[in-house]
C-alpha cells in the first residue's frame, strides 16, 4: 500500500468522524457557488439593479469566505484533536512528524477537494431553483439558468487555497504535544482554573454600559456610539465567558443548600470545568449567533419599512417649484401625458404655499390655504377642513407627531402681513410626505390666507413660497416610469455641493421600486448568511462536544455502575448540554434585543415605523430552529454515551 493509498483508505475508515466536516464544508461551498452564479448572471450584471447588486453580492462573497474559512480551520481542529489517540499509535509504530504532517495534508485536501466538487455540483444543481426564487422577489421578467466557467473557477480557486493553507496551517503552527498526551486524548479540564474578580466585574460593567450607550443612541451620535458600542459589548461578553460565569458559579458553589442538592452538585462543577475551559469557543458562538440574529433582524426591519412605505407616502407624484420656476408648466404636462398615456387615474391638486414668520417662534412657518387642502382631501376621502378667520391647523409631518401636536394650543402672529391666528388642532391624517413639507407648516383660512400680501421677510435671498402639486394616484405602485428624466435630472443635482435647481420632483413608485429591490437583495444574502452563522454556532458547540466525547464516556460509565438510569442520565445530559447551548443563545439574544431598540428608537424619528411584531417573529422562528438543533444534537450525544 502506498503512502496516498494509506490516507485514502484513513479517510474511508475515519467517515464518520470527519462526516461533519465535509457536511459543513459541503454547505458553505454550496451557499458560496450559488451567489456566485447569481452575481455573474448577465441579466443582474448588466440589468436595472446592476451596480446594486454586484455591490452587495460582492460583500456577500467577501463574508462567507472569510467566515468560511475560519469555521474550516475550527472544525478541523477539533477532528484533529478528536483523532489524537490515533496519531500516538502511529508515531508509537515508528511513523515520523513529517509523514504525519504529510497524512493529515493529504487527508485534507482529499475531504476538501470531494466537498468542492459536490458543493458545486448541488449548488448548479440548486441554481435553477433559486434564480425562480430571485425572479419573483426582483420582479424580473426571466432569469434563465447560464452556463459561465467564473463561478465554477472563483468557487475552486477560492475553496481550494482555503482547504490547502488552513491544512498547512493546522500541522505547522499546531504546538507538538508528547506521546502520552496524545495518548491521553483530549482533556478539557486540568486542575482548578482560577478567574479575576476584577475582570469579572468589568466585563459585566462592560455589557452594561454597551446597552446603556444603544438605548441613547440618535442619529446624532449614531456612528460615534456604534464604535464604542461594539468595542464595550465585544470585550465584555469575552470577560463575561472568562471570567464572570466563574464568578457566578463560585458564588453558588459557598451556598451549601442550594449545591449540595441531588444533581446540581455534579452539573455545577460540570459547568465550571466547560465554562474555563472552552470561553473563547463561547465567545465566538455568542457573536456568531448575535450576527445572525442581527442579519434577520435587519431583514425583519425592512419588510416592516417596505410595508408601510405607503402609509408614509400617501401621494404617487410630488412636484414642487419655485413661485418664478421656468420649468413648471413643461414638467407638469409632461407627468400628466405620461400617465395618461400609461392609462393611470390620478387627481392633481395645485396649491400655493406662502413663507411667514411666527412671533412666538420667531421662525419661519409654511402656509397653506383651506381650499388648496381641501381640494387634496377630496382626493383621499378625508374630511374637509372648516376654519374661520383667526383659526388654524397643524400639518402633521408623522403619525408620531400627531399625538404630539393634538394637545398643544399656540397663539401667535404672521409678522410680514400682522395676521393673528390661534392654532388649536392637528389634521388627523398623514397629508404629505415628510420629505417635502417643513415641520412648522399650518392650514388657515382663505380670508386670512388672502391677507398675506407682503412676503417672507428673508426674500429674496430665501424664497417667499413655492407651488406644489401633488398627484394622487391609487396605482402608485406602476408610476415608477413616470417622469424619469425629471428624476434623473434632480437625482443628479443632489449629488453636487449645492442643489440649485428651482424644483424637486418625487416619485414614490420609483422609490419603492428601489427599496423593493434592496430588500429584496439584502434578503437574498441575509437569509443564507444568517443560515451559514446559525449552522457554525451550533456546529462549532457539536464539534467542541465530539472532540471530548471519549472522555465524557468514561464518567457516564463510572455513573452507570453506581446505579445511574436511563431517566438519571438524560437529566444529567441536559444539565450538561442546556448551558452550553442556551447560554451563549440568551447572550446574542440579549445583545440582539438592545441593538434593536437603538434601531427602533432611529426609526421612529426617521421614518415612524415600528418592527417590534416582524422582530418578535423572527426571533421566535430561530429560537425555535436552535431548540431542534439542540434535541438532534442532544439525540446524538445521548447515543454515543449508551454505546
Amino acid at each position: 500500500m502506498t503512502f496516498h493509498q494509506f490516507a485514502y483508505h484513513n479517510v474511508v475508515r475515519n467517515a464518520r468522524i470527519y462526516a461533519a466536516f465535509f457536511l459543513a464544508s459541503l454547505f458553505s461551498v454550496f451557499v458560496f457557488f450559488i451567489y456566485s452564479m447569481l452575481m455573474f448572471h448577465p441579466d443582474i450584471e448588466d440589468g436595472f439593479l446592476g451596480n446594486v447588486s454586484i455591490i452587495g453580492m460582492i460583500i456577500a462573497e467577501i463574508i462567507l469566505v472569510l467566515f468560511s474559512w475560519f469555521f474550516i480551520f475550527y472544525s478541523m481542529k477539533a477532528f484533529l484533536e478528536a483523532r489524537s489517540k490515533e496519531f500516538a499509535i502511529l508515531l508509537q509504530l515508528g511513523m515520523e512528524r513529517k509523514q504525519l504532517s504529510k497524512l493529515i495534508f493529504l487527508e485534507t485536501l482529499l475531504i476538501g477537494t470531494v466537498s468542492i466538487v459536490m458543493g458545486i455540483l448541488f449548488g448548479y444543481a440548486f441554481s435553477k431553483f433559486f434564480f425562480m426564487i430571485v425572479r419573483e422577489i426582483l420582479m424580473l421578467e426571466e432569469l434563465p439558468l447560464y452556463i459561465s466557467w467564473e463561478p465554477f473557477v472563483l468557487t475552486f480557486t477560492v475553496y481550494l487555497s482555503a482547504f490547502i493553507l488552513i491544512s498547512i496551517f493546522s500541522v505547522y503552527f499546531t504546538p507538538e504535544k508528547n506521546l502520552i498526551d496524545l495518548f491521553k486524548g483530549y482533556s478539557e479540564f486540568n486542575g482548578h482554573h482560577k478567574y479575576s474578580m476584577t475582570r469579572a466585574i468589568i466585563g459585566i460593567v462592560f455589557i452594561i454600559s454597551g446597552y446603556i450607550l444603544a438605548l441613547l443612541t440618535s442619529r446624532m451620535t449614531l456612528y460615534s456610539f456604534g464604535v464604542i458600542i461594539i468595542i464595550l459589548i465585544t470585550i465584555g461578553t469575552f470577560l463575561f465567558f472568562s471570567d464572570t460565569t466563574q464568578f457566578i458559579l463560585e458564588k453558588i458553589r459557598n451556598k451549601k443548600q442550594l449545591y449540595w442538592q441531588k444533581y446540581r452538585m455534579l452539573s455545577v462543577a460540570e459547568q465550571s470545568m466547560i465554562m474555563k475551559s472552552n470561553s473563547k469557543m463561547f465567545f465566538v458562538v455568542t457573536m456568531v449567533t448575535a450576527l445572525a440574529f442581527l442579519c434577520v433582524g435587519l431583514l425583519a426591519a425592512l419588510s416592516s419599512y417596505t410595508s408601510q412605505y405607503d402609509k408614509m407616502n400617501p401621494l404617487g407624484l410630488v412636484y414642487k417649484g419655485h413661485v418664478d420656476n421656468p420649468y413648471e408648466y413643461s414638467h407638469i404636462t409632461t407627468l400628466m401625458r405620461e400617465l395618461e398615456k400609461k392609462g393611470l387615474s390620478y387627481h392633481m391638486a395645485s396649491l400655493e404655499v406662502k413663507k411667514q414668520t411666527s412671533s412666538f417662534t420667531q421662525y419661519e412657518v409654511e402656509v397653506f390655504s383651506e381650499s388648496d387642502i381641501n381640494s387634496l382631501l377630496f382626493s383621499y376621502g378625508y374630511p374637509f377642513v372648516r376654519l374661520d378667520s383667526g383659526e388654524a391647523m397643524f400639518i402633521p409631518y408623522s403619525k408620531e407627531s400627531i399625538n404630539q401636536l393634538s394637545n398643544l394650543t399656540v397663539e401667535t402672529v404672521l409678522i410680514e402681513n400682522d395676521v393673528k391666528i390661534t392654532i388649536d388642532a392637528v389634521y388627523p391624517e398623514l397629508i404629505f410626505p415628510s420629505s417635502i413639507i417643513s415641520l412648522n407648516s399650518i392650514i388657515i383660512s382663505d380670508e386670512d390666507f388672502s391677507r398675506l400680501t407682503a412676503p417672507y421677510l428673508a426674500a429674496p435671498h430665501v424664497q417667499p413660497g413655492y407651488h406644489l402639486f401633488a398627484f394622487d394616484i391609487p396605482q402608485w405602485i406602476e408610476t415608477k416610469d413616470i417622469g424619469l428624466s425629471i428624476y434623473n435630472r434632480v437625482s443628479l443635482e443632489y449629488l453636487k455641493d449645492h442643489y440649485t435647481l428651482p424644483y424637486y420632483f418625487e416619485n414614490a413608485g420609483l422609490n419603492y421600486s428601489f427599496i423593493l429591490s434592496t430588500y429584496a437583495l439584502f434578503t437574498l444574502v441575509g437569509l443564507l448568511v444568517a443560515a451559514v452563522f446559525l449552522l457554525a454556532a451550533g456546529s462549532f458547540i457539536y464539534f467542541k462536544l465530539y472532540t471530548s466525547l471519549e472522555l465524557e464516556k468514561k464518567k457516564f460509565d463510572v455513573l452507570k455502575r453506581m446505579g445511574l438510569t436511563d431517566l438519571e442520565l438524560k437529566r444529567l445530559v441536559n444539565a450538561y448540554l442546556v448551558p452550553q447551548f442556551f447560554i451563549p443563545l440568551g447572550v446574542a439574544l440579549l445583545h440582539s434585543f438592545f441593538a434593536f431598540l437603538a434601531l427602533q428608537n432611529l426609526l421612529r424619528h426617521i421614518a415612524n415605523i415600528s418592527i417590534v411584531k416582524e422582530l418578535v417573529f423572527a426571533f421566535v422562528f430561530l429560537v425555535i430552529i436552535e431548540v431542534i438543533y439542540f434535541y438532534l444534537i442532544r439525540w446524538r450525544y445521548i447515543t454515543h454515551v449508551n454505546d
